[in-house]
């Protein structure tokens, strides 16, 4: 790797990246669409009428290698596999109805990310140890699945993995972004640039709860 390759990563919703000791070499995505059509005894091919998107998914392998410092592999898996456990400081959490989940979670290299996703499996595979029986080495398969609509790719969250974040803006009951701009910027005619570094497409329909990037104006 070349002293200018960029670093793969995945961003959960909370907390610090996690970092790819090594770019992987694949990644899979595939997508559905549902269709469905009425029987029809005694006639020919019906016309199909669409029922929706499905989530999309995306597959990848990565490999992780503590041979050089002697430290457990763990360290990094143990991450990825919390991932998948329920966090109860997360929004939408309700204790009263035990309404709890695990973060979502982007994968970030170079000047991309995928979309929001929950790890939806992931297989993780030892395959070298030290002679204390301290695991060095493994290899990780992992499952994304599509959290929320948005885009496949698309350009880097300015809030991941640069040395500056961005402020950002949790979203309360009743909020709007002209609203929030007025907050971050002294004035609501600003909003198209949260509106645009967010992905929003209708700025009345904003959920509460979700997080903002807030961009420094130029």
């Amino acid at each position: 790797m070349t002293a200018n390759a960029q670093k793969a990563f995945l961003q959960p919703e909370k907390g610090e990246k996690i970092p790819c000791l090594f770019n992987p070499t694949e990644l899979s995505f595939s997508r559905a669409n549902s269709w469905a059509a009425p029987e029809m005894p005694g006639k020919g091919v019906p016309t199909l009428n669409y029922t929706g998107a499905q989530s999309g998914s995306m597959t990848l392998r990565l490999f992780f290698d503590t041979t050089d410092d002697g430290n457990p592999v763990t360290t990094y898996t143990d991450q990825l596999l919390g991932l998948m456990e329920v966090d109860s400081s997360l929004p939408g959490t309700n204790e009263n109805t035990n309404n709890a989940r695990p973060p979502w979670v982007q994968f970030n290299w170079g000047s991309m990310h995928s979309f929001k996703a929950v790890v939806s499996s992931a297989s993780v595979s030892f395959t070298y140890f030290s002679s204390q029986g301290t695991p060095l080495r493994a290899t990780v398969d992992l499952t994304l699945t599509q959290y929320e609509d948005g885009k496949v790719f698309g350009p880097q969250n300015p809030t991941s993995g640069t040395p500056h974040p961005q402020r950002a803006h949790r979203v309360q009951p009743g909020e709007t972004l002209d609203r929030i701009a007025a907050t971050h910027y002294g004035s609501p005619t600003n909003w198209r640039a949260i509106a645009e570094i967010n992905g929003i497409e209708d700025p009345l329909a904003l959920k509460p709860g979700r997080v903002l990037a807030i961009p420094e104006l130029i």
